[in-house]
Order: structure tokens, then sequence, then C-alpha cells
């Protein structure tokens, strides 16, 4: 697998908020989203070729007990399968974070999925030359349901910047069965502290309106927008 980082941090996003974990970054990303707060490993991928074994004896000399396989785009990667095998037979309680536009049945007890709204096109990045293709790959209605039915647990977590995007979310889950609004997360948009604060109580305004999660974004706030965080 392309690996770009590393690390052991906590969780800042979604239901294991706070939660030591070993984050395992895969390198690559089939979407191009304008406001990834991880150019590393989507618009400019970084990193090398680093063996399931070499990935499993670093998690294991981290001694922690939850390990979240994110990216970029963790499901695209060759490996992935026998990754979260070898890290199950471990006993690590294992997170996927994805896009959920391509699903692979693998131990899992967490789908941490992000489907991607409007907001996240390239229009103007680069000329738009990945607008087209990000707009037709971002939504998969099939895959995010194959993961809801066959994850041990999951979360629907949406990057929202407006008000207005709350009809997007909305329709988009209306395609979607067995959710609860326990489910979903809202996480407001922005890679410092300042940004998140803007956005931060018109998001909680929305989570009290309709009954979804407030989603904070805890390491922002920690450490700041830096790599191995």
């Amino acid at each position: 697998m392309k690996i770009s980082e590393l690390f052991f941090s906590i969780q800042g996003e979604g239901k294991l908020a706070g939660v030591p974990s070993v984050f395992v970054r895969a390198s690559g990303c089939n979407l191009r989203c304008v406001w990834c707060d991880t150019p590393y490993a989507s618009w400019e991928p970084e990193g090398g070729d680093v063996s399931v074994a070499d990935i499993l004896s670093r998690v294991c000399a981290l001694e922690a007990k939850h390990v979240v396989l994110t990216g970029g785009e963790p499901m695209i990667m060759p490996d992935i399968g026998e990754l979260c095998s070898q890290l199950k037979a471990k006993g690590f309680h294992i997170t996927i974070e994805t896009a959920a536009t391509v699903f692979k049945d693998l131990p899992c007890d967490l789908a941490s999925l992000s489907p991607k709204l409007r907001n996240s096109i390239p229009t103007h990045r680069e000329g738009g030359r990945f607008a087209m293709a990000h707009d037709r790959l971002r939504i998969n209605i099939p895959v995010i349901q194959n993961f809801i039915d066959t994850a041990g647990d999951f979360q629907l977590k949406f990057v929202v910047c407006e008000e207005s995007e709350l009809a997007e979310i909305e329709e988009l889950l209306n395609q979607l069965k067995g959710w609860t609004p326990a489910d979903v997360l809202l996480m407001p948009e922005g890679i410092d502290a300042d940004a998140l604060s803007t956005r931060s109580v018109r998001v909680a305004e929305l989570c009290k309106r309709t009954g979804y999660r407030f989603c904070p974004r805890i390491h922002i706030a920690l450490y700041g927008n830096k790599r191995g965080t």
C-alpha cells in the first residue's frame, strides 16, 4: 500500500471523537475535493509503498486498540483487504474512513462514510480539469447502502459550508435505508480554528433542528492543521 503517513493521535471526528487511535493514511484518491485538507494524499499524493507486514509491525508498536484507515481513499488500495484481516486477527478495532464511492466487504467495526456534496466540486481549482470526473464519481448510492448493510457500525458524515446544503443532504438520505438521525453527522468545513468557529454555530443550529449530530474537529482545535495529528 502507498502510505503518506502513519501516526498515533486521537480521533478528532465522529462517533469515536476523543479515542486514542493509530492512523494509517493511504496515499491516492479517486476524488479531488476543492477543500481537501490532505492534498499530500490526494491532489499531490506523497509516500512510498509499505508492506502489510511493515504496517502491522508499526501499528502494534504503538500499543493502541483503535486503528483508523484513512486517506486519500483507502478503499482503492489493493492490499486493504489483507491489512484489515491482519488487524482484525490482532484484535484491533478498525475504523475505515471513506468517501463511499468504492465498496469492498472488509472486516470493519466502524464505517465512517463521507459522501461528498456539491460544495466539494473543484470547479475552478487547477482550471477545473478535475471537476467533471469528481462530480460524476462523488455520490454512489448503492455503495453507501452496501456499507450501511454490512458494517458493524457506520456513520454518515457530511462536510457543511452553508445552511442551504441541508436540502442536498436530506435528498441523499431519502435514497438510503437503515439509518437514524444519530448516524448522521454534520461537520463544519474548515482547516483552521477561525474558519471552524465561524461555521460551527450555524451547523450546530442545523443539528438542533434536525436531530443530527454535530461533528467537531478536535484535532484542529488541539494541534492546528498539521500532519501527524
